[in-house]
């Protein structure tokens, strides 16, 4: 199995992390994660880390973190 079989679209990575598409669009807006991989055609791909950090963003902004606080602690390098 190559690296490339383990990348999923963002439906899929979506899906995978419990959140809708749009939300997943939203983060990648606001700068919270970045496509493992975007084609030559514009498909953005996903991995598993991916999927773990969309799943750590949620998790903290259903506890009560605003997204950009989740953002300002990713920039900052800060272990979360």
């Amino acid at each position: 199995m190559t690296g490339k079989s383990k990348l999923m679209p963002i439906g899929a990575a979506a899906k995978k992390a419990g959140i809708s598409r749009q939300s997943l669009q939203y983060y990648i807006m606001v700068g919270l994660l970045e496509p493992t991989e975007v084609t030559l055609s514009g498909r953005r791909l996903f991995d598993k880390k991916s999927i773990e950090r969309i799943k750590l963003i949620k998790k903290l902004n259903d506890s009560g973190y605003p997204l950009r606080a989740i953002r300002e602690l990713f920039l900052e390098g800060r272990p979360v």
